[in-house]
């Protein structure tokens, strides 16, 4: 039986701490599929083709992992991918908070999945998008956030908006 598992996110964008979580999950579970979703509610700063052209680049070399992207409810996807396992990673209390609420809700809407939460490396813990966005706003150095190639389109998309 091979040992799936799907790591949904928004990926925008990809963070040390997502690959941190990548690389090691390939490590326990034999397939990784890395679930990028299109949600325009959270108004991601790039594309839904950005983001999972971004996850190409920064992790080619790692074996066993597929990158997708879906809209609509995860469990859907889920079922679809004939998985039954999801990865979600956590990092702090506030964290644990909106992903316990989550889980309950998909476990309501589908008992049979499972989902098993990791929590990044020390290194990497305190790193979200949104603290990564606003420090590229302000031409911060992002090389221990951020993947070099993440960076450049960070800065790059950054300026388009700030002319």
């Amino acid at each position: 039986m091979i040992k799936k598992i799907i790591y949904p996110g928004t990926f925008d964008p990809t963070t040390l701490g997502h690959l941190d979580l990548i690389k090691r999950a390939v490590g326990i579970f034999d397939a990784l599929i890395i679930a990028v979703a299109s949600n325009p509610h959270k108004n991601p700063l790039f594309s839904l083709d950005e983001r999972i052209n971004m996850l190409k680049e920064v992790t080619k070399g790692i074996n066993n992992i597929e990158i997708d992207s879906f809209q609509g409810l995860l469990i859907d996807y889920v079922r679809e991918q004939k998985c039954n396992t999801v990865l979600r990673g956590i990092r702090a209390v506030s964290d644990f908070e909106y992903e316990f609420q989550m889980v309950l809700s998909n476990r309501k809407l589908a008992n049979d999945i499972e989902t098993i939460f990791m929590m990044p490396s020390e290194n990497y813990f305190y790193l979200s998008s949104k603290m990564i966005k606003e420090m590229a706003s302000l031409g911060a150095d992002l090389s221990g956030f951020v993947p070099s190639v993440v960076e450049k389109k960070l800065k790059t998309k950054l300026l388009k908006f700030q002319k």
